[in-house]
């Protein structure tokens, strides 16, 4: 288990309770029942005053850690026949978005994800989510074969932000992206983004102009990351708690401010303590916002969708 900073006093408590069972191996004898179950106790007890008042720059530790479940993990919990499609028929293929056609709980869907990888090799082969033009292209793609096909299409939001290198830049890299964004918009069928952890500027939004957005209870959602506000408004990256906070970057500040259209609850501790619960969650509230849509038109989602996003913002 990777500890964040702010985790040290649980990471303490467990760490005693591993300690305890290590003994008791070495010495069968020896009774533990009772020390371990009173640890645990105050283990879970501590974890859940911890997770219920999280600051926003902690949300972001939660957010980027490593042992979150990124999206292939759910797409091999939650898509059946899963055929992922390459390339953006113009450049080439980019690893930082995986897209494709699938079945979920039985019914056929299109899928946009953005995966960072899990250990070093994968999230060099992913860019560690980073995608390229070629990314958003092959985005299109999809959104286009789902308004071809009528098929709902479900994206998962897990990214830093475009890639921001003059490569990326010199194959139009702000194009791609706001074709992908009128993409989303655009198609006449069921639409759901989920942000699973960072989901950081155009980078996100471009995958995630639809008809419901949902975000993890520990997710983030901004138009920049904290360290790039930080470095914008202060001249230093030092200040990227403070910019945390007023960014409005968490998943409660989004909800208020009807950004985000539900907030899916995480197992205690966050999703990396038990990924598969998590992903359940999200498959759950997935379900239910397509049954939401079922028997609408493409015309009114279109409508819909559009008059959601002209409306943010107006009541404020």
């Amino acid at each position: 288990m990777h500890y964040l900073e702010f985790e040290r006093p649980i990471a303490e408590l467990e760490g005693k309770i591993v300690e305890l069972r290590k003994l008791a191996e070495v010495d069968p004898n020896m009774d533990i029942g009772a020390e371990v179950e009173r640890l645990e106790s105050r283990a879970g007890t501590l974890v859940a005053d911890t997770y219920a008042r999280l600051t926003a720059w902690q949300k972001v530790q939660v957010a980027r850690h490593p042992e979150r479940p990124h999206f292939l993990d759910y797409a091999r919990r939650l898509l059946e026949d899963f055929t992922p499609l390459a390339g953006d028929r113009n450049f080439g293929e980019d690893q930082a978005v995986v897209a494709g056609l699938a079945r979920f709980r039985g019914r056929p869907v299109a899928f946009i994800g953005q995966e960072k990888g899990n250990d070093t090799q994968s999230r060099v082969k992913h860019n560690f989510g980073m995608a390229m033009p070629e990314g958003y292209r092959k985005a299109v793609r999809i959104f286009d074969l789902a308004d071809q096909f009528g098929l709902p299409v479900l994206s998962f939001c897990d990214t830093s932000g475009a890639y921001p290198g003059v490569s990326a830049e010199e194959r139009g890299q702000a194009e791609a992206i706001a074709r992908s964004i009128q993409a989303g918009l655009n198609v006449r069928s069921p639409f759901i983004a989920t942000i699973i952890g960072e989901g950081m500027s155009g980078g996100a939004i471009a995958i995630a102009a639809a008809s419901r957005v949902y975000m993890l209870e520990h997710a983030i959602y901004s138009v920049i990351s904290p360290e790039g506000c930080a470095s914008i408004l202060w001249r230093s990256a030092e200040k990227a708690q403070d910019a945390a906070n007023a960014l409005k970057i968490t998943a409660q500040d989004l909800h208020q401010l009807r950004v985000i259209d539900a907030i899916v609850p995480e197992p205690m501790g966050g999703a990396h303590r038990a990924p598969l619960h998590a992903i359940d969650a999200v498959a759950d509230q997935i379900a239910a916002g397509l049954k939401e849509m079922d028997g609408v038109s493409g015309e009114e989602l279109l409508r819909q969708r559009r008059a959601k996003f002209l409306a943010m913002g107006r009541n404020l």
